[in-house]
């Protein structure tokens, strides 16, 4: 078990590593990205980072890729008279943001401030602040507040100070997190 627990830690640095890397130089190219902002790893911005704009304290999960251009001109391009066909564009994501794991944004869309874009969704509209878009494609699902109060309803009760010590913190949702489960509709 050890040895697995080895393995998994190298693995886990360098894909750390990389990422780090990732991030410098796509902030070396031109990548704006505020305060406070959490980039998870395997996130791509695309051939044109510095087309890309990130606000402060905005979170953006892993596996989310930003689109600054469509790579299907250059298909559409050796059709008669579409030779000329170029297609690139800004994605600017406002403050105090969350991008669901796995999301694809598209060019030449803004997400407002206080926005939940969610997981797996492919948003090609822009959003409004203070809202949740969900799907494929991404469409208005609600306003932040009713997002938050949904969340408060299902708060987990646990001794705060134990965000200050993972390892901790995840051997008391172990003994003590309920197992409740949604029902369908």
């Amino acid at each position: 078990m050890m040895i697995y627990k080895i393995i998994n830690k190298i693995s886990t640095l360098t894909q750390d590593f990389q990422h780090s890397v990732y991030l410098k130089i796509c902030k070396n190219s031109g990548l704006k990205l505020g305060k406070n902002v959490v980039v998870r790893n395997n996130v791509s911005f695309g051939s044109e980072p510095f087309l890309v704009e990130i606000g402060d304290d905005t979170r953006i999960a892993s596996g989310v890729t930003f689109v600054t251009h469509s790579g299907a001109t250059a298909n559409i391009r050796k059709l008669e008279g579409y030779e000329e066909v170029r297609n690139f564009g800004w994605i600017k994501v406002g403050k105090n943001c969350a991008i669901g794991s796995n999301s694809v944004i598209l060019q030449n869309v803004e997400i407002g401030d206080n926005c939940v874009l969610g997981a797996n969704s492919v948003l090609s509209e822009s959003m409004p602040e203070h809202t949740v878009y969900a799907g494929n494609p991404a469409k208005y699902v609600c306003e932040i507040e009713d997002y938050a109060d949904v969340l408060k309803k299902t708060t987990i009760d646990y001794p705060i100070h134990l965000e200050k010590n993972r390892k901790e913190l995840n051997q008391w949702l172990k003994l003590n997190l309920p197992q409740k489960f949604k029902t369908s509709k």
